[in-house]
């Protein structure tokens, strides 16, 4: 049974009211219980070494607050954004590619989680020791909270989005964009390529670089291996 086109533009506003009504409401529900909490859980690397935060402008560190505490609904929220597109798009699925979409989506949260994760445990809290400890016979600190935490997001989430690259070669993969034989080909392009991105993504030091860089040949010698077993 093929609905007509305004069923399902009403279906994807209801599915689109739903996901912002979430977000919004957890919004609030963080801003007005929560967000001093979260200020001082993302803020305990930089206190720990014994650095305060100043704010530079008046609503500096209310903007601060108001980015973290959005960024972490969205997060809280992902399941029933996910959850309502999936709602939206199952009617068009045949039953195998239910299963594959459902597994492919765990796969990819699984990931991006493990890479920020990664992120802000090893490469972040390493980043921020390299920092202090170059900069401490030089000057004092005094780091404005707002930079802080674009610094932080900015730093962390591309190493979800890295963490991918095992999906998006399974991808090309099944579009017939790539194989294992263009894979391996390329791979000396790739390792210069991914050196290149991983020193745009990361602070202006080595450690960084390399903690960023290191991930991602492994990720990227794992899609070779999805391709190699996955796609015949």
């Amino acid at each position: 049974y093929q609905q007509p086109i305004g069923e399902h533009i009403r279906a994807l506003r209801k599915s689109l009211l739903y996901c912002l009504g979430t977000v919004v409401s957890i919004f609030l529900i963080i801003i007005t219980f929560y967000s001093d909490i979260l200020m001082q859980f993302l803020a305990e690397p930089i206190k720990a070494r014994g650095i305060q935060f100043i704010y530079l402008g008046l609503a500096e560190a209310m903007t601060a607050q108001l980015k973290v505490s959005f960024i972490v609904a969205f997060i809280l929220a992902s399941p029933v954004i996910f959850w309502q597109l999936w709602n939206f798009v199952k009617p068009a699925l045949y039953e195998n590619e239910r299963k594959a979409v459902i597994l492919f989506t765990f796969i990819s949260i699984a990931l991006f989680i493990t890479g920020v994760c990664f992120g802000y445990l090893v490469v972040f809290l390493s980043a921020i020791t390299f920092f202090v400890y170059m900069g401490e016979n030089l000057a004092t600190p005094m780091l404005s909270i707002s930079e802080y935490v674009g610094f932080l997001f900015g730093f962390i989430l591309p190493f979800g989005l890295v963490f991918e690259i095992p999906v998006v070669t399974f991808v090309l993969c099944k579009m017939g964009i790539v194989n294992v034989e263009s894979l391996v080909r390329i791979r000396k392009y790739v390792v210069l390529f991914i050196f290149i991105v991983a020193a745009f993504l990361t602070p202006p030091d080595a450690l960084s670089q390399v903690l960023m860089a290191l991930p991602m040949l492994a990720l990227y010698e794992a899609g070779i291996l999805v391709v190699r077993f996955a796609c015949k």
